[in-house]
């Protein structure tokens, strides 16, 4: 596995990488550390068009919706036959996840869902799996007789993106699919809000069995909300289902005054870690803020400037690694913030998936925390049970790092990991 992030390290991390020191004492020889995600196996097709189209059909701008297959079908012809689609890409918010972890860390992944029996050179099913990392291990994917779904991805001139999804067999994974053996042994279950759409869909109740495995099994579980109008259907439920089930939450800063009513994202994060243990909330234009548990005799004091907003010195302890709020003996709840990175990308290409390469980021970093614990065990790192390797601020300048790359590209998923050298960052970045 590779080292999260780029920064000059204070701490072992046994890779083999120039400059890396190994600590006297055994070192274990194998590590078999992954993540596993319960997705909608879907493709994105992102297609350029004005708010006259969206009109036009009566698709609310912004949001993520089903339509019928055949309205689909129609809509792709008309866009590809006036040159309107720009790409098609393997998506869903768990697959991209799953797929930029799997770049970064170079560490394998699982996905769960359903996909098309019937491949064929060229079509939606051939693309997903040929435009995904070969680290994703598609093995326990569910066949089915009926196609792919689709999402069209209609990008406006302002980049704002609104989804039209057919279903095809995205939501047609049976909970008697799930290869327990897969998640009992995960590092991480990475789920999703979609998945939750409708309690009459197989992927619904297998949902919830798998993330009963992964509470039965002790395997945190990540959930990524869905668009802002499903989260305000089923907020009741998503809280329930958070307390009951998930470590940490993430989510956009619409998404989060969809869940609980709060347009302050200080206030929004001490109010999620009441029902789960860490929190991501992105702000757009703002960056992202990361939130979580320490013990009060493991807090680490900042040594950046103390920083005021709706919570006083909010940003105090922002050097503490991120634990279970049960794993704590006296509970201390931590937050930093982080503006864009380089005050984000010249010229933003595509805004789709920028979420989802924040969250592989910290993904990246729980996964390395078991990889370290699995290879040194008697590290002075596990003296007590943490969630994450580092500390959250290292983690805000990881993800919006990922964040940053997503949003230079076309596409929703890395074409390849993050540079060895940055050529336009100073070093001061990773080693504050």
């Amino acid at each position: 596995m590779k080292f999260p992030g780029r920064r000059k390290t204070k701490h072992y991390f046994p890779v083999t990488e120039k400059g890396r020191v190994a600590l006297t004492g055994p070192v274990s020889e194998n590590s078999k550390v992954y993540v596993t995600g319960l997705d909608q196996v879907l493709v994105d097709i992102e297609i350029e068009v004005d708010d006259t189209f969206l009109n036009k059909y009566q698709f609310n701008k912004g949001e993520s919706f089903i339509i019928e297959d055949a309205l689909c079908e129609e809509i792709y012809q008309y866009a590809k036959s006036n040159n309107m689609v720009k790409g098609e890409y393997p998506g869903g918010a768990v697959g991209n996840t799953l797929h930029n972890f799997s770049i970064l860390s170079e560490s394998p992944s699982y996905a769960l869902g359903c996909i098309n029996k019937h491949i064929v050179v060229g079509d939606y099913a051939y693309g997903y799996l040929s435009k995904t990392s070969a680290l994703v291990d598609m093995s326990y994917l569910q066949p089915s007789a009926t196609s792919m779904g689709r999402a069209l991805c209609f990008i406006t001139p302002d980049l704002e993106r609104t989804f039209a999804i057919s279903k095809g067999c995205m939501n047609d994974y049976r909970p008697e699919s799930i290869p327990e053996k897969i998640i009992r042994n995960s590092c991480a279950l990475l789920v999703s809000a979609y998945t939750l759409r409708n309690q009459d869909e197989p992927i619904f109740e297998s949902t919830i069995r798998s993330c009963e495995l992964a509470k039965e099994y002790n395997v945190p579980v990540i959930m990524s909300l869905g668009t802002s109008t499903l989260v305000e259907a089923k907020k009741e439920y998503l809280m329930d289902f958070s307390q009951k089930y998930v470590t940490m939450l993430a989510m956009n800063l619409n998404e989060c005054q969809c869940l609980i009513g709060e347009d302050d994202p200080l206030r929004a994060c001490e109010t999620l870690l009441e029902s789960v243990d860490m929190a991501l909330v992105t702000v757009g234009k703002k960056g992202l803020y990361l939130a979580g548990y320490t013990d009060e005799q493991h807090k680490r004091e900042t040594s950046e400037p103390l920083v005021t907003k709706s919570i006083v010195n909010y940003n105090q302890f922002e050097y503490s690694r991120a634990q279970r709020r049960r794993d704590c003996k006296d509970p201390l709840k931590i937050y930093t913030h982080i503006a864009p990175f380089n005050g984000g990308p010249l010229a933003i290409k595509n805004t789709n998936g920028a979420g989802d390469a924040a969250l592989s980021a910290v993904l990246h970093d729980l996964a390395a925390n078991l990889h370290h614990k699995d290879l040194v065990p008697n590290s002075p790192k596990h003296e007590d049970k943490y969630l994450t390797y580092s500390s959250i601020s290292q983690i805000s300048k990881y993800a919006n790092r990922v964040s940053f790359e997503v949003l230079s590209q076309n596409s929703p998923r890395l074409y390849k990991g993050l540079p060895e050298r940055e050529d336009v960052l100073e070093e001061g970045y990773w080693s504050k």
